[in-house]
């Protein structure tokens, strides 16, 4: 039997991550690709004025923007994204993400190793 870490996605196929998900009216569609004790990754759509609240996290999140302009706050600093960008936001320190316009990105969190 073949283990798939990567779900939700057709393997040894030639795909746009930003076509993984559609940004639907009023909502934030998220699809899991992986989620483990180690590393969690999701692409993630918003419409306008769709937002995941100030929240932190035992790992690092990198966030790259797919499609769009994203606002990210970080420990209370603004940060805005363009497709292709990428920001890291550091374990334990509060964030937040706000769609001012629709977009899409992919959260990637590493979890610190558990001993």
């Amino acid at each position: 039997m073949e283990n798939n870490y990567i779900k939700n996605m057709p393997h040894e196929v030639v795909v746009s991550l930003k076509d993984q998900v559609d940004i639907l009216p009023g909502q934030v569609v998220s699809k899991t690709l992986a989620q483990n004790k180690a590393v969690s990754i999701t692409v993630f759509a918003f419409d306008k004025g769709e937002e995941i609240g100030s929240h932190d996290s035992t790992g690092d999140a990198m966030v790259t923007v797919l499609e769009g302009t994203g606002q990210f706050i970080v420990d209370g600093k603004e940060y805005v994204l363009k497709e292709g960008e990428t920001l890291i936001m550091p374990a334990q320190k509060p964030h937040a993400v706000l769609a001012k316009e629709a977009f899409k990105m992919m959260l990637v969190v590493v979890f610190p190793m558990v001993i």
